[in-house]
């Protein structure tokens, strides 16, 4: 198992008030400068993995709630398979989910945040990059995952789902399973979805709800992401 470290990309502080043209030309030229670097080493950081599953869902659960335990028995059952376990790093079902694949020695990778307050990173990473820009991580966090599962969380939480779904919804992203675990949860949207969405305002397509699976059945969760295509890098 490679030892844990925390690749640290470098940060930009805040924005003078007044600036020349030249001074704000170099200010944006330094600003793309980080940003690529920061996709740089993100993609370089995930590239030779040949599958993986992203882990999202709320960082507030601790170790005695229910979602927390199933996160990590699940991602212990797909790290024993071989497939590498993403997720954002910090605390909750994030540390969940990469404590199951460090109990079954498998790949733990952590896609860090650097926050104006500490950010604490949870204990089971085997190998871990920090960013600076939450839009450069959630690219990543997306980045040619073989699926994605979602557990109950806030509003970060239904960000990530909803621009997931909004990217195979629209082809930019080939189709993928996407896996919604804890049915008292998320069955509550789904009706919200159903009825709001599909039914009264037709602002989506019926067969846009057959983009995710709801399912608390581990086994069948699984079997999904053991049958799901290896999705190109390219």
């Amino acid at each position: 198992m490679k030892k844990a470290k925390n690749q640290e990309i470098p940060l930009v502080h805040s924005t003078p008030v007044a600036l020349s043209k030249e001074e704000f030309g170099t200010l944006i030229d330094t600003r793309v400068e980080h940003i690529s670097e920061e996709f740089t080493r993100g993609f370089e950081f995930l590239r030779g993995l040949e599958r993986t599953v992203t882990f999202f869902g709320s960082a507030r659960f601790t170790e005695d709630n229910d979602h927390y335990q199933t996160a990590r028995e699940l991602a212990k059952r797909l790290s024993s398979l071989g497939i590498g376990v993403v997720t954002g790093g910090g605390p909750g079902i994030m540390e969940a989910a990469n404590r199951g694949a460090y109990e079954s020695k498998g790949y733990s990778l952590g896609l860090n945040i650097k926050l104006p307050f500490e950010q604490k990173f949870n204990p089971y990473l085997t190998d871990s990059v920090t960013f600076q820009h939450f839009f450069v991580r959630k690219v990543l966090m997306t980045y040619a995952a073989e699926a994605y599962i979602f557990f109950p969380g806030g509003f970060g939480t239904l960000d990530e789902l909803f621009e997931i779904i909004t990217l195979v919804q629209t082809h930019k992203i080939e189709p993928v399973p996407i896996i919604l675990v804890g049915k008292t949860f998320w069955r509550k949207l789904q009706n919200f979805i159903k009825k709001e969405l599909c039914e009264k305002h037709e602002t989506i397509s019926k067969s846009d709800m057959s983009l995710y699976t709801i399912t608390d059945d581990l086994d069948a969760i699984v079997d999904i992401v053991r049958h799901a295509p290896i999705r190109s890098q390219n």
